[in-house]
């Protein structure tokens, strides 16, 4: 094991019109308006085979969270039973890392318009990934 600290460092940030956390859906698919990933000049070559209609992952930084949390409410409601936060979505945790799978609308330049991204405005993006669907092959 090792210790820190970690170097962590923002590759761009998510513009949406999601502003209030208390107003954000909970899930990307449930109700998040289109928004848009602004990724830093240096890492523009990373996009390169990033193309319109496919689905990728965003894994955000999620700076407004409460790192102090173990234990919610899933989907903040009372009614819910109490639960380990690591056996939920919940924004509110000790690394407040958020997992969004995204649909790619288009691109231009650093600009990359998405669908289903339930992030606030401004929430730093520490990393784009591929979504690999299960093959039939294996």
């Amino acid at each position: 094991m090792t210790d820190g600290p970690y170097d962590l460092r923002p590759i761009g940030w998510v513009e949406s019109p999601l502003a209030d956390h208390g107003a954000a859906p909970k899930q990307g698919d449930e109700g998040s308006p289109e928004a848009s990933i602004v990724f830093e000049p240096t890492v523009s070559p990373g996009l390169d085979d990033v193309r319109p209609g496919t689905d990728v992952i965003v894994l955000t930084w999620l700076d407004r969270a409460d790192r102090d949390v173990l234990r919610v409410h899933p989907r903040d409601d009372p009614a819910n039973p109490e639960q380990g936060v690591f056996s939920t979505r919940s924004a509110d945790r000790p690394n407040p890392i958020g997992l969004h799978r995204v649909g790619v609308l288009s691109i231009e330049g650093t600009r990359v318009r998405v669908r289903n991204l339930e992030a606030l405005d401004g929430t730093p993006v520490i990393d784009l990934k591929p979504v690999l669907d299960a093959r039939l092959d294996r």
